[in-house]
């Protein structure tokens, strides 16, 4: 009896606790994802890491780089909303129709009916590239991939997007001045807006206020106290970076008569390590802003230009990523460890699992501590 009791018990416990952490967190389920890039060569089986993110995170967004089978098929049965790219070296071939309806079958339908793709992405930062056939081929390759989607009744569940840079913006301050590129304004981007908005999908923006950030700018990018920007064409005050490089590509929208689209965040994030001549860059640097980002795009307060709303928001990026090329901080945007431990806290375990972890901490300490005189806080 006394077993039965302690059995109820505990389980009673872990269900109030878990009830406990959902509602806590409700308003930043819907609207926080992750980026999952695999470049690397130390990361755990795809089938773990849906298992983590779905027992152990609050995380039920992911964006995958590629289309990769073993991965959707990892997060088959999650209900995690996933979203797939076609990578940069395929649309000129999307073009095609035969291409697209064959692309859609190989990658894409054959997961349809377990795991739930929501959103295919045309590449990425294709205006970046300078790559003329590829800028050429973007609108087209969208277009006739969602042809195909037409073709399989697929088109209502499942969006075509693609994700830009802040490098198609001319001009970004002040926020209300902002403009796209010359040339890419009225030949790439307003057909792809017009696309869009008929196809009612997003359009997707990568803002990183580390790259934008000096030591001047610092509390400004990390959403501090700050004396903040002032548009003196607006009128309005800006508290921090991302509202004001979100507000940059609302301005260069609406000049091209698209206010109505709703933008995604398709990437952001902070670097926790980084090279000796970088400044801000730590894991506790990080963790604030990635913890401030959470809060303050899930508040509901928008930006000055955008106000009252929240945004979907994609942390970049789940796993640090060794084989990245560039600099330090190319390889250290992860939020977890290859062994799934966390870089540092931004509050986005369930409670449950955050408590534990604390716990195996606080005994670690201990030990060190007695055995050896050893006193760490790293972990």
């Amino acid at each position: 009896m006394e077993n039965a009791l302690a059995t109820f018990s505990a389980s009673t416990v872990t269900t109030i606790l878990l009830l406990a952490s959902t509602l806590y967190i409700q308003g930043v389920e819907g609207s926080i994802g992750v980026n999952y890039g695999t470049l690397a060569n130390n990361l755990p089986p795809p089938a773990q890491v849906a298992h983590f993110l779905l027992e152990s995170t609050i995380i039920n967004r992911v964006r995958l780089f590629d289309a990769s089978t073993e991965i959707l098929r990892a997060f088959a049965h999650t209900g995690i909303a996933v979203t797939v790219t076609v990578t940069n070296d395929q649309i000129p071939h999307l073009t095609n129709i035969g291409f697209a309806q064959e692309w859609l079958k190989s990658n894409v339908q054959p997961h349809v009916r377990t795991t739930n793709i929501v959103r295919i992405l045309v590449g990425n930062e294709v205006i970046s590239t300078a790559n003329k056939l590829l800028i050429a081929s973007l609108v087209p390759a969208m277009q006739t991939l969602h042809a195909a989607l037409v073709g399989a009744s697929l088109d209502r569940r499942i969006k075509i997007s693609t994700p830009h840079s802040l490098g198609i913006l001319s001009s970004s301050s002040p926020p209300s001045g902002g403009k796209f590129r010359q040339g890419y304004d009225t030949h790439v981007l307003k057909p792809l807006l017009s696309f869009l908005r008929a196809t009612n999908s997003p359009f997707m923006i990568n803002p990183y206020p580390f790259f934008g950030s000096s030591p001047e700018t610092l509390d400004y990018a990390l959403f501090r106290p700050s004396s903040g920007v002032f548009d003196e064409n607006s009128k309005l005050s800006y508290t921090n970076m991302l509202d004001a490089q979100l507000d940059a590509v609302f301005s260069a929208m609406k000049l091209l008569g698209f206010s109505d689209i709703e933008i995604v965040i398709s990437e952001t994030g902070w670097p926790s390590l980084g090279d000796s001549s970088q400044v801000g860059v730590d894991a506790e640097i990080a963790a604030q802003y990635n913890r401030n980002l959470m809060q303050h795009v899930t508040s509901g307060a928008g930006t000055p230009l955008m106000p009252n709303r929240t945004f979907e928001t994609y942390i970049f990026a789940l796993f640090n990523e060794d084989l990245k090329p560039g600099p330090t901080c190319e390889r250290n945007f992860g939020l977890f460890l290859p062994d799934m431990t966390p870089v540092y806290d931004i509050g986005i375990l369930r409670s449950t699992v955050a408590a534990a972890s604390k716990f195996h901490h606080a005994t670690c300490i201990a030990v060190l501590t007695t055995g050896l005189l050893i006193i760490s806080n790293h972990g």
